[in-house]
């Protein structure tokens, strides 16, 4: 059985490929498509949620899938950063364009709670188990199937994603 070769990346690369990975929509886009038409799903908040659930979901598999790994704080750390970066520019577009006081990040750190908390509650079972029905009443929509799976499908390839990503890459010193 062959193994596919480590390719070298620095930390700062791998930081900046996972981040950029988080904050990409065209999965969130594909989700989104196979909702069926129902007038009770408001999909403007599926949308919201998704992405949050998405950098949420990258930030919380990093922690898991480099435990151990001397570079998981440093790497946690600069995600974070840079996922603090990208919501300031995004609460200061938000106000410019609708006058509306959003804290971007501040939502993620209440969202990640709210996993958190519901991953704990739910037990040693799998975390796509509470997340799914949790996104779902998140989105005002808990009794419904196709939202729930939306999360619990999102959260899944997003943590898988960076599961696979970690261990495809060998990291390397910065060149200076």
């Amino acid at each position: 059985m062959a193994t596919a070769e480590k390719r070298d990346v620095t930390l700062s690369t791998m930081c900046e490929n996972l981040a950029a990975f988080a904050v990409d929509r065209e999965d969130i886009k594909q989700l989104l498509a196979t909702l069926p038409a129902d007038d009770t799903v408001n999909l403007v908040t599926v949308e919201y949620e998704l992405q949050l659930l998405k950098i949420i979901s990258a930030g919380w598999a990093i922690n898991v899938y480099m435990d151990g790994k001397p570079e998981k704080e440093t790497l946690a750390e600069n995600f974070w950063l840079i996922i603090r970066e990208f919501s300031k520019n995004l609460s200061e577009t938000l106000h410019l364009t609708t006058g509306a006081e959003v804290d971007y990040f501040e939502a993620l750190k209440e969202r990640l709670n709210t996993y958190l908390a519901a991953m704990e509650e739910a037990g040693s079972g799998e975390p796509v188990q509470a997340v799914g029905p949790k996104f779902a009443s998140l989105c005002g929509s808990p009794d419904n199937a196709f939202v729930t799976l939306n999360g619990a499908r999102l959260f899944h390839l997003t943590s898988t994603a960076v599961q696979e990503y970690v261990g495809s890459v060998e990291i390397v010193a910065e060149t200076v």
